[in-house]
């Protein structure tokens, strides 16, 4: 399958990523990208950048080796009701806004209240994609979150990382089986993640292909295949004309 954009990356700018953004920009040239999405942490992961580094993306070209770049935010979700980790004011400086659960800023609770956690989320027009719900730790009940992602027009994140065994990310690979087995259900796109923390992983999906390989996930159904389809997916839920 060919793939034109990985929107879901970190620099070090992270904290606990490798690699800067010229770096990961020419290695998504390499690789025969044409949109590449830096999403640093927000505030609340150990190490990450404070809010002024969201304030000031605008001094950074969007365009290197040929590569167009999104520049944006991975927002921690804070509480049982959706809340975010990043003002509205930033979140709107943004070309991008990915929304996911860290351990590190959120307690799970019960299925119905970390279910409602992300639908909180996806109900937020300021949010474009849902990174990796698949931690079992965290558990979701997903055919509630797949048919609010179609409502919606939030984006589903198969998340290539969560998938690696060295991160012990507990029942990734069942927990997105079944997200999978949901969206192809109820004819819901999804977007691919390397979630790339250093530039060598850029575009790295072989955790993700053998999963969409066990459930013959359609291809029309993966986002990641046109640059142009992904932009005009963000601007349905955008008032202005950022993207």
């Amino acid at each position: 399958m060919h793939i034109e954009l990985d929107v879901h990356t970190h620099t070090v700018v992270s904290g606990h990523a490798y690699s800067t953004i010229r770096e990961m920009a020419r290695e998504a040239s390499k690789k025969g990208l044409k949109l590449l999405g830096i999403t640093e942490h927000a505030p609340g992961i150990p190490g990450t950048c404070s809010c002024i580094y969201f304030e000031n993306l605008r001094v950074i070209p969007r365009n290197m080796y040929r590569v167009e770049l999104l520049l944006g935010a991975e927002i921690n979700i804070l509480d049982y009701d959706g809340k975010l980790s990043l003002e509205d004011r930033l979140i709107d400086k943004l070309d991008i806004r990915i929304a996911g659960i860290h351990n590190h800023c959120y307690i799970p609770g019960t299925i119905e209240q970390n279910t409602s956690a992300i639908i909180g989320a996806i109900k937020n027009p300021k949010i474009d994609i849902i990174s990796h719900p698949d931690d079992g730790s965290c558990p979701l009940d997903y055919d509630v979150i797949v048919q609010a992602a179609k409502k919606y027009n939030t984006l589903l994140e198969v998340n290539n990382n969560s998938l690696n065994p060295i991160n012990g990310r507990k029942s990734a690979r069942e927990n997105n089986i079944r997200m999978l087995f949901l969206c192809k259900k109820y004819d819901v796109p999804i977007i691919l993640a390397s979630d790339a923390h250093v530039d060598i992983d850029i575009s790295r999906f072989d955790f993700v292909d053998e999963i969409l390989h066990d459930v013959n996930f359609p291809e029309e159904l993966i986002i990641n295949k046109s640059a142009i389809d992904f932009k005009n997916r963000l601007r349905l839920n955008r008032s202005n004309n950022f993207i």
